[in-house]
């Protein structure tokens, strides 16, 4: 084969993506419209988009260029280290002691090995670390269980720390933690589940998925670009479960010890550390801006007044 691209295939510009976020600013103007209050966020969204998405690609062609499997292994750790950033900071509204490295093994305990294994022996591929196999498909896994991990952790934190009654009756009448915490455990990772589950349902009847699409548009046929996305949604749905499995028992166990006590004080409900350092130094800021503007304008009426004096003065002289 040469390196040509398939047929049908085009060579997009920048204009074309231009033209694409015109969508999103007609959707921005009829939410400005109808007072929805929705527009800013998405043209924000949008433009994180590209610029995230510019940066991935002049990162992963360096990758693929070099066709290095440390590079790869490196790239899969970053996408993982990013995921469990974002499930930490941006996306729990409460928090635990120890969350990140919690997170951050059922992100690893999960991507990695379903990412090996499906690549090496369900897509046949060898190796199983060429670049333009592996990370895509990392970062699909990420997607996963970042979404995953954060509805089972949010509705464990929630339960514990809003209904500890209950918790707590299981553990008086002598009920071990597990047995305490399993009707938790067993919801949270049902509502974790089922968006994977209802998007295995109504695939290819209803929706036509993104990796078959892309694979039709490369030029594969229709019956392995089915086959290819089957095995994609399962290598995702296993990684989204495994992840929330081994969040949430690692969840339960910081929040009620060892002694069969809940531990609300290893919750936290507000911000992260990082947001309120961001909205001390704004206040900062705003603070020395206004110390600033009051001394520039004290200043001024101070030079305001002595040339009222002056012209005072010089009326009387006149006078």
């Amino acid at each position: 084969m040469d390196g040509s691209p398939p047929s049908g295939s085009s060579h997009l510009t920048w204009g074309n993506v231009g033209l694409a976020f015109a969508f999103i600013v007609f959707d921005g103007l009829i939410s400005h419209t109808f007072s929805l209050g929705v527009g800013s966020s998405l043209v924000t969204a949008a433009i994180r988009c590209v610029a995230q998405l510019s940066l991935v690609a002049l990162i992963l062609q360096k990758v693929f260029e070099t066709n290095n499997p440390w590079a790869v292994a490196g790239i899969a750790i970053l996408l993982n280290l990013m995921g469990t950033t974002e499930t930490v900071v941006n996306k729990s509204k409460k928090r635990y002691n120890h969350m990140f490295p919690s997170v951050l093994i059922g992100m690893l305990g999960s991507t990695i090995p379903v990412s090996i294994i499906g690549i090496r022996f369900a897509m046949s591929v060898e190796p199983f670390w060429k670049p333009e196999q592996y990370i895509p498909i990392v970062g699909m896994l990420c997607g996963s269980t970042i979404s995953a991990i954060v509805v089972s952790v949010t509705y464990v934190l929630k339960e514990i720390y809003d209904n500890r009654d209950k918790v707590e009756m299981y553990l008086a009448f002598g009920a071990s933690r597990f047995e305490a915490c399993k009707p938790i455990a067993k919801e949270a990772l049902r509502f974790a589940l089922t968006p994977n589950i209802n998007q295995m349902s109504v695939l290819g009847i209803i929706a036509i998925p993104g990796m078959m699409t892309g694979a039709i548009l490369g030029g594969s046929s229709v019956e392995q670009a089915a086959r290819l996305q089957m095995v994609i949604m399962f290598m995702i749905s296993s990684s989204a479960a495994l992840s929330s499995i081994i969040v949430t028992a690692l969840t339960l166990g910081i929040v009620v010890d060892s002694e069969h006590r809940v531990r609300i004080d290893r919750i936290d409900t507000r911000q992260h550390a990082v947001w309120r350092a961001r909205s001390w130094v704004v206040d900062k800021i705003v603070e020395g801006a206004k110390t600033t503007g009051t001394k520039v304008a004290h200043v001024f009426n101070f030079g305001k007044n002595e040339d009222d004096v002056q012209d005072g003065e010089r009326q009387q002289l006149l006078g």
